[in-house]
C-alpha cells in the first residue's frame, strides 16, 4: 500500500483498524495517527510503528483521513481540520449518526466524504461496516474504504438513506446478541448450571450457529426447523418466546435504534 493514511482520535476501534491495516500489508510508516493524550500517541508508536502526528499535520500530509472521534466532538475537529484538508483527500468518518452533508458543510467544496458504520468486532477481525458515499466520492474512494476496512472484518456498500437501519441492526447489533447470552446464562443458573459452565455451552452454541447462517447458505427458519423436533424441548422453549413476544420486542427495539439514529443525525441531543 502506498497511500498514507491517518487515523484521527486513534481509540479502541481506530487502534484494531491499524492493526487489521498492518496485517493486510500496510507499511506501518505510511500509518498515521492522532491522539488526545500524548501518552496515548506514546502507546501506539510503540505497539504499532505508526507515526503521531497532530490533526493539522494529518490533514496536509495523509492521502486519506479516518475520523474515530466521539460525534459530539466532530464539529471542533472539522473546525481544526478545514483550513488545512485541500479538496484530493478523501475524508473517512467513523461518527454514527452523522451524515455526510455534516461534512461537506464544512470542508472545502468539492472534498469527497465516505461515511461508515462499523461496529466492536472489530477488535476480533470480525467487523460488519457498512460505507456510503457522500456527494463528491467516486468509486475508487469506495473501493479505496472497502480496502481499509475489509482489513478488519466484511464490508456493506448502501446508500446514505439506509444507514441508520444499519446502525440500528449491526452498529448497535453485538450489544443485543451480548444481552441475549447474558439472559441465556442467567436461565442457565437457574436450570442448576455454574455460571462458566453455562457461559461456555452458550458462547460455543452462539459460535457454532453463527458460523452454520454464515457458510451454509441455509434460511435461518430451515437451520431452526432442522432443530426443532416434533413435542420436543426445542418447539417448547420457541411456544415460550412467542407467547412473550419475544418477536415482536426485537422489532420495536431495532425501530427504537433506529429512531435514536436518525435524530443524532438532525442534531436532536435528547
Amino acid at each position: 500500500m502506498t497511500q498514507r493514511v491517518a487515523v484521527l482520535g486513534t481509540g479502541k476501534i481506530g487502534e484494531a483498524l491499524l492493526s487489521g491495516m498492518i496485517g493486510a500489508g500496510w507499511a506501518p510508516t505510511d500509518l498515521l495517527v492522532t491522539a488526545r493524550r500524548r501518552e496515548r500517541a506514546d502507546e501506539l508508536r510503540a505497539r504499532h510503528g505508526v507515526t503521531p502526528v497532530t490533526n493539522a499535520e494529518a490533514a496536509r500530509t495523509a492521502d486519506t483521513l479516518i475520523l474515530t472521534v466521539k460525534p459530539q466532538d466532530m464539529g471542533t475537529l472539522l473546525d481544526e481540520l478545514a483550513p488545512d484538508v485541500p479538496t484530493d483527500r478523501l475524508v473517512i468518518s467513523g461518527a454514527a449518526g452523522i451524515p455526510t452533508s455534516f461534512f461537506e458543510e464544512r470542508l472545502a467544496p468539492g472534498t469527497p466524504v465516505v461515511r461508515v458504520m462499523t461496529n466492536t468486532p472489530a477488535l476480533v477481525d470480525e467487523a460488519m461496516s457498512v460505507i456510503s458515499a457522500g456527494t463528491h466520492a467516486t468509486a475508487a474512494h469506495l473501493t479505496h474504504t472497502e480496502e481499509i476496512f475489509g482489513a478488519v472484518g466484511k464490508t456493506l456498500r448502501v446508500p446514505e438513506s439506509q444507514q441508520d437501519a444499519c446502525t440500528a441492526l449491526s452498529g448497535s447489533g453485538p450489544a443485543y446478541f451480548f444481552y441475549l447470552v447474558e439472559a441465556m446464562t442467567d436461565a442457565g443458573i437457574l436450570l442448576g448450571l455454574p455460571r462458566d459452565k453455562a457461559h461456555d455451552l452458550i458462547v460455543q452454541s452462539a459460535i457454532g450457529a453463527a458460523k452454520m447462517l454464515r457458510d451454509s447458505g441455509e434460511h435461518p427458519v430451515k437451520l431452526r426447523e432442522n432443530v426443532t423436533s416434533p413435542a420436543g424441548t426445542t418447539i417448547n422453549a420457541i411456544r415460550e418466546l412467542e407467547s412473550h413476544g419475544v418477536r415482536a420486542a426485537l422489532i420495536a427495539a431495532l425501530e427504537a435504534a433506529r429512531d435514536r439514529s436518525r435524530e443524532l443525525a438532525s442534531g436532536t441531543k435528547d
